[in-house]
């Protein structure tokens, strides 16, 4: 017998003012070179609600009393919630390190601690954040107002969120005795997490959209802390400007931003004072130049060296090409105008730190200095095609990143951003060809493996921006 044939058009008429209904309520740009993937999403709800077309489906999103369920239903399907539990470790390891304990001695006073996190999925971030608070404060914890906030537009996630229940791959990176100590076993491979982690975390429905139109919530502001992290990959560029400065401006007075690594945006230097502290970069409002304080310790209840586990146990060890970052002061410091002799490693990580604050000729200067010590260094060679880049000298920047491929033909991320700077020159197909080096150059490594020089980007994180900017680039789905 042959097979039904599917009852479900494909990009009938009314798809496009869909396509821009979805993009205007939600803000993913995503899917504006993404007809195929967002009518896959779509063609799921059509099934689902017997409907036959994108202008039937329109009239019942319209509908006061069943669209705004539907609307819910609809960005469940199209929203990504891939998270797992203290993901990205070196930020975890400066929000424990330096930012936490800052903001604990600076409200010392009040003893009031309030954390938003953005785009939280299904709720591993903030649960994080939760059992970090209370390590942090120790014995301290039940004297303190500790108010941790999730926000999320898809109800689906929100309300896995709330069960607090997770399995094996979102608690992937922590080993089996921290398993124990912050979850209860709930079944084969599931685990809840403890009461007193899940008490200090509630979760509210929140579309960052809001934020630039008026209609957030009152009550989200005065934070001391604030992560959105990989969600702004997803925004138009202009979005993404003017969310993160609505979030800067929820911040309490010298509160702290925590930003995504996959799409590094020098304006967010403009808006906030960028601190480099080791393996990433923060960023702090209304903090000016003051040094930060070097708080007493709290009464952990745990050690350093038990902390450790936390962090990733299978993280590969630096490429040849990748010199050893030193870490900073815990008061960390301006970068001198005018460095002592140091070596070129040393010297790379005055160069990230010049380029997060956006001082891009003294950090220019410095790669010339270094690339004097070790013209053979693929990573130096590389920052210096950043730099260049962002002083608006692209064939200098190109022949920087094509100098880095010669040392290091495997370069992922040279390989990524090479392809960015020719797509924005107009060269669509050296641009294309580079994006592919760089996906086949990472193919064979494991989703969470993070890439060297990548400030935490994972491997599936390069393949999924790559994908991103192939599809953008190619002409049919420019035109769509």
């Amino acid at each position: 017998m042959a097979a039904r044939p599917d009852p479900v058009p494909l990009l009938d008429a009314g798809f496009p003012h869909l396509k821009s209904r979805v993009i205007e309520r939600t803000g993913h740009f995503y899917y504006q070179d993404k007809d195929d993937l967002l009518w896959e999403r779509v063609r799921k709800r059509l099934r689902a609600t017997g409907l036959s077309d994108s202008g039937a489906y329109l009239t019942l999103l319209d509908d006061p009393i069943s669209g705004p369920a539907e609307w819910g239903k609809l960005e469940a399907e199209i929203t990504i919630g891939e998270t797992f539990f203290f993901r990205y470790a070196e930020q975890f390891a400066a929000l424990r390190e330096t930012i936490l304990p800052e903001i604990i001695a600076r409200k010392a006073a009040t003893r009031r601690l309030r954390i938003w996190s953005a785009g939280c999925a299904t709720g591993a971030e903030p649960y994080s954040l939760a059992i970090l608070a209370n390590e942090i404060l120790g014995e301290n914890l039940g004297t303190w107002r500790v108010s941790i906030i999730g926000t999320d537009i898809n109800d689906s996630f929100l309300k896995a969120a709330r069960q607090a229940r997770f399995g094996k791959w979102a608690l992937r990176s922590m080993p089996e005795e921290q398993r124990q100590r912050y979850f209860t076993e709930a079944g084969k491979d599931q685990w809840d997490v403890r009461r007193e982690f899940r008490s200090l975390v509630r979760f509210e429905r929140h579309n960052l959209l809001s934020l630039l139109d008026g209609t957030s919530p009152l009550e989200l502001t005065d934070f001391d802390l604030i992560l959105c992290r990989n969600v702004l990959i997803y925004f138009h560029p202009d979005t993404v400007t003017g969310i993160v400065g609505a979030l800067r401006d929820r911040l309490d007075n010298d509160g702290w931003m925590l930003l995504g690594h996959a799409e590094p945006n020098p304006v967010f230097a403009t808006m906030m004072q960028a601190l480099s502290l080791p393996g990433t970069v923060a960023y702090r409002r209304g903090a000016g130049d003051a040094p930060l304080p070097v708080p007493a310790p709290l009464q952990p209840k745990t050690t350093l060296q038990e902390w450790k586990p936390l962090l990733p146990e299978s993280k590969p060890e630096a490429p040849a090409h990748r010199p050893a970052i030193p870490r900073l002061p815990k008061a960390p410091q301006k970068v001198p105008a005018f460095p002592a002799p140091q070596t070129a490693g040393s010297l790379l990580g005055d160069i990230r730190a010049r380029a997060d604050a956006a001082d891009f000729a003294a950090a220019a200067d410095l790669c010339r200095k270094a690339l004097i010590a070790e013209p053979l260094n693929a990573a130096l060679h590389f920052y210096q095609g950043l730099v260049l880049r962002a002083l608006r000298h692209p064939d200098e920047a190109e022949k920087s990143f094509l100098k880095s491929l010669y040392l290091d033909k495997n370069f992922a991320m040279a390989h990524y951003h090479l392809g960015l700077l020719l797509l924005s020159e107009g060269k669509t197909a050296p641009g294309r060809r580079s994006l592919t080096h760089a996906a086949q150059s990472v193919s064979a490594l494991d989703d969470d493996c993070p890439l060297a020089e990548g400030d935490g980007v994972t491997a599936k994180e390069l393949r999924d921006l790559i994908r991103i900017h192939l599809d953008a680039a190619t002409p049919s789905k420019r035109k769509a």
